[in-house]
């Protein structure tokens, strides 16, 4: 993984060809990975009201405020889940060291298949084929599912998806893919463009009890990952830092050399 601090900037080292120094370089360019905060953001189904609320404290004349609060479940919009979320003891929110929130992004695109599916599950074979063709996944690396479903958030209902069965229905991670970056590739974290690591008609969220469970991190309601390449590009991942927090609002930057 690639240490960020003050030894990694001073003028007398000379930099590695993957550090920030060739990242921020002419012709890069940064996609945000972040939906906006709203009122009109899905949320997790339960009550018909959004749980978001910003009230505004002083407006300019135009009405636009000079100062506003606002409240909002951690989980909310495009939200980090710390290691506690899913194991007791584990680091909250402002207790994930620095040094992981910065790594290669892995992109698994799974778009046809959760067109087709829409319970998909990434697999471990998914895995070991993008591995077939980019080289095995490093370790500190944040593993993104790329399934379209960002797509739907501006639909409202059809985001979370919920059938006639009464489970929701949206493409997330599966055990043996979850198992197989926590024992086998030592990543940083994963995330997904949908409501949930796990699946959406999974029982249990195993893939949380295993990834949040080992001291990794989740990246979930990620924003259109289409502008991404499978391989190449380096997340920043910007956590709201709450003070025990079990995760918080997080503001996603993916630098594309």
């Amino acid at each position: 993984m690639i240490a960020i601090g003050a030894s990694a900037c001073s003028p007398t080292d000379e930099a590695p060809a993957d550090t920030l120094a060739t990242l921020f370089a002419d012709g890069m360019t940064v996609v945000d990975l972040t939906h906006a905060v709203s009122a009109d953001a899905p949320y997790w189904p339960g009550p018909d009201r959004s749980p978001f609320r910003h009230d505004t404290l002083s407006a300019h004349a135009d009405g636009a405020p000079s100062m506003a609060a606002y409240s909002a479940p951690e989980h909310f919009g495009t939200h980090f889940d710390a290691p506690v979320h899913g194991g007791m003891g584990l680091a909250s929110v402002d207790r994930v060291p620095t040094s992981e929130l910065f790594g290669p992004a892995i992109v698994i695109d799974v778009t046809a298949s959760a067109a087709s599916d829409e319970d998909y599950a990434v697999t471990a074979d998914d895995l070991r084929a993008w591995e077939s063709e980019h080289g095995p996944i490093p370790s500190g690396a944040i593993v993104l599912m790329r399934s379209g479903w960002a797509a739907r958030w501006e639909q409202g209902d059809p985001y979370y998806n919920r059938g006639e069965d009464g489970r929701l229905h949206f493409p997330g991670f599966g055990e043996d893919a979850a198992r197989f970056l926590v024992e086998e590739r030592d990543v940083a974290g994963i995330g997904v463009d949908t409501g949930s690591v796990d699946p959406g008609n999974a029982r249990g969220f195993p893939a949380h009890g295993i990834v949040n469970g080992s001291g990794r991190y989740h990246l979930e309601n990620l924003a259109d990952l289409g502008s991404l390449p499978e391989a190449g590009a380096y997340l920043i991942v910007a956590p709201i830092k709450i003070e025990g927090g079990s995760g918080g609002q997080v503001r996603v930057f993916a630098v594309v050399p």
